[in-house]
């Protein structure tokens, strides 16, 4: 698995790749816990998002990985 993905002949790490999409994902998922009203039973919400982003960009890493090989 090569470190860097071509996007138009530009190279760009895969983490960074991964980190955008993770990112929105996360901002998806937060969207959905708002509306649904979820937060009342958070008791930190930036570090309840960060955690959320942590584990989304670790599921997408580990999936990649996976299909990759």
């Amino acid at each position: 698995m090569s470190g860097e993905i071509n996007l138009f002949g530009v190279f760009v790490p895969a983490l960074l790749v991964y980190a955008v999409a993770a990112f929105g994902l996360k901002e998806m998922v937060c969207r959905g816990l708002l509306a649904l009203g979820a937060y009342r039973f958070v008791w930190h919400r930036p570090l309840f998002d960060s955690a959320l982003f942590v584990l989304l960009l670790g599921g997408i890493v580990f999936v990649t990985h996976r299909i990759n090989l």
